[in-house]
């Protein structure tokens, strides 16, 4: 008898923990990559990674949202489709919203947000859609703002039986969480890029444990986004000016290399800011320094297996950031499988 009771509490318990676990995980959870350019366009190693990794997935950035001179709300860097998904492989449009359009009525602009991307939809023959992703990195003085327009955007979705999720970021983890169907969890961008003696600015686990006592009871269901990009950080001496996009660091008549990814300007350039969102350029001088910076895959990892450990389900679906070329050689296929492994 007493093994009998014995069996019976240990059997609810465990179903009391799986269904813990369904609460907290999204659904129908696939392996899934960030696609972040304004061309929309697939070489054979993306498609390869795709294949290799059974991507079921792809989050695309349609649009940012961001204000013109006048301080009216704008659509920017819209994409352009030049290239076809590969079949099976699921479509999430996904909008940037930059932080300070919130504060003039973003509100007013949820219907229109909601009727353009079923309009890129359509227009490109994109078939299936079933859910909408909003990125941005809200705060307390503007939470009150985009929470409201969620809840519109929201409702919108509804009507074309459509899902709602949403970027969230570290320091966000300790706020009410928004009104969405789900939650993306970024593990990446956690430090701070304008020191350049400080740590890996795109993922240290010292910059992550402080925010893994929230983990456990966030709200939302949650999946995670881990990166596998680098990044070239511009200082004029210890003084952060920028971030370069793919610059040819091995052309010696512009840099020299100094130390481990580390390079001298030893010729002064403009380069086009295609990063930016108006038409500029980054200034590099003689005697700036270039930082080549990414996370090793042991770090990743090591980020991917706390957070399990915290929240068991939450990497049932892992999403990687970004789908391009030049990132996915940054890590070989053996690192790929531990971060996409649940």
């Amino acid at each position: 008898m007493t093994k009998n009771i014995i069996y019976i509490l240990a059997l609810l318990l465990a179903i009391t923990t799986s269904c813990k676990h369904a609460d907290k995980a999204v659904e129908a959870p696939k392996p899934a990559v960030y696609y972040w350019r304004t061309t929309l366009t697939l070489d054979s190693v993306e498609r390869q990674f795709l294949q290799d990794h059974n991507v079921g997935k792809m989050y695309v950035r349609y649009f940012d949202v961001t204000l013109d001179e006048n301080k009216q709300l704008q659509p920017n860097a819209t994409i352009t489709f030049q290239d076809s998904i590969p079949s099976g492989i699921e479509i999430i449009p996904t909008v940037f919203i930059v932080n300070n359009c919130l504060e003039h009525g973003i509100d007013s602009i949820a219907s229109l947000l909601v009727k353009r991307v079923l309009q890129m939809n359509e227009t490109h023959d994109i078939a299936g859609v079933s859910e909408l992703q909003i990125d941005c990195d809200w705060t307390i003085k503007t939470q009150n703002a985009y929470f409201k327009f969620l809840e519109q955007v929201k409702q919108l979705l509804q009507e074309h039986n459509m899902k709602l999720s949403a970027t969230i970021r570290l320091h966000q983890l300790a706020m009410e969480a928004p009104p969405v169907d789900y939650g993306v969890l970024m593990m990446y961008n956690t430090g701070d890029l304008k020191n350049s003696k400080q740590r890996n600015p795109i993922l240290d686990m010292r910059d992550v444990e402080p925010f893994l006592k929230y983990v456990e009871n966030y709200s939302l269901p949650l999946c995670a986004a881990y990166p596998n990009f680098s990044w070239q950080l511009l200082y004029t001496g210890d003084k952060f000016r920028d971030i370069l996009y793919s610059e040819e660091l091995n052309d010696t008549s512009l840099y020299r290399k100094v130390a481990e990814n580390k390079y001298l300007v030893i010729s002064s350039i403009d380069l086009p800011n295609y990063l930016s969102s108006n038409s500029s350029f980054t200034y590099l001088n003689a005697g700036d320094t270039v930082l080549v910076v990414k996370p090793e895959a042991n770090s990743i990892v090591k980020v991917h297996d706390a957070l399990s450990s915290e929240r068991p389900g939450i990497n049932d679906q892992v999403i990687i950031y970004s789908l391009n070329n030049n990132s996915i050689i940054n890590y070989t296929t053996s690192d790929y499988e531990k971060i996409y492994r649940p």
